[in-house]
């Protein structure tokens, strides 16, 4: 199976496993998605996370945040970004996400961050995804 877009991938199987209120998630892992990860659980969208070392490339597995009322924490995740279409955006440029109920992640220069860490550096880059 060939795969053109992992960040793609990696968003759709948490949406997948948030509507079917699963508790937790394996995804495939890789640095990027490491670092969008603990952006999520830094921003208390997901419960926990654990890197797991199968001998290949490893698996990261999310554990999902639900409300009371078992619906999920995360109602929202958009790519932005695309192999096909790269977004990128300057520092003044960063945009909000729902009024700044949600956050942006951003690839830049020193590292993976969320819209708001970028805007405080003054560094703009490469905006993977929106989530809120």
């Amino acid at each position: 199976m060939s795969m053109t877009d992992p960040i793609a991938d990696y968003l759709t199987r948490i949406r997948n496993a948030a509507k079917a209120q699963h508790k937790k998630v394996d995804i495939p892992a890789s640095n990027l998605k490491r670092e969008i990860t603990r952006i999520l659980y830094e921003n208390r969208y997901i419960n926990n996370y654990v890197n797991i070392d199968d001998g290949k490339q490893g698996l990261i597995r999310i554990y999902l945040k639900y409300d009371a009322n078992e619906k999920s924490v995360i109602s929202g995740l958009k790519r932005i970004s695309k192999p096909g279409r790269r977004q990128y955006v300057d520092a003044d440029h960063i945009p909000r996400v729902m009024n700044n109920l949600g956050i942006s992640i951003l690839s830049t220069s020193k590292g993976v961050m969320t819209g708001l860490q970028a805007k405080k550096m003054g560094v703009g880059g490469e905006v993977l995804c929106y989530i809120w």
